[in-house]
């Protein structure tokens, strides 16, 4: 024998109701844990990609959660040669953009003669001499834009995985929290 109890299918209405009503929040809330999750993939990537360090990345990347939107922005242009463990050899200084460790002719960290160098109190850049005198001399760029790289290479398929396999679950975790009564204050 088949019953049925209305009071059962008006419970389940009301619960379809709150459902209804809380459903922009959860997916506010997975989109925002997605994109945490993602940004923090992408810097663990980047920093294998470019060679620079995680925390230069990390500053360079800039997420900003709106509701239901989350992006991911980043600043930096052409990125100087000392923030790629540059290091000064006697045929020019060395540094490993993208993670390939070279020698850029003619560069340098230091002043004076070898093997007498000393620092010369400039931040550690990269410089290369502009004309035939001492003087002028112009910071050493690699090449390098955040940005560009960020959508690129194993950074760009490692955002897309992410979303793919992480957002999916996110809103089953905020739709499943709805329906038992534990989310937005149920």
């Amino acid at each position: 024998m088949l019953e049925i109890d209305a009071r059962e299918i008006d419970n389940l209405a009301k619960l379809f109701k709150l459902a209804k009503e809380r459903a922009p929040a959860a997916i506010g809330r997975a989109i925002k844990r997605t994109g945490d999750m993602t940004k923090t993939r992408m810097v663990r990537s980047l920093t294998k990609q470019t060679g620079l360090r995680r925390e230069v990345i990390a500053r360079a990347l800039k997420a900003k959660p709106a509701g239901v939107t989350y992006a991911i922005k980043s600043r930096g242009g052409n990125v100087h040669l000392k923030y790629f463990k540059a290091r000064e050899t006697r045929k020019g200084a060395s540094a490993a953009p993208w993670n390939k460790r070279r020698v850029y002719a003619g560069t340098f960290i230091k002043g004076g003669r070898f093997p007498h160098r000393v620092a010369l109190n400039l931040g550690g850049q990269v410089y290369r001499r502009s004309g035939a005198g001492r003087l002028p001399i112009t910071s050493q760029r690699s090449g390098l834009y955040i940005p560009k790289e960020m959508i690129t290479g194993a950074t760009g398929a490692e955002f897309l995985s992410a979303v793919r396999s992480i957002l999916p679950q996110r809103l089953q975790h905020e739709i499943a929290a709805i329906l038992r009564g534990h989310a937005g204050g149920g």
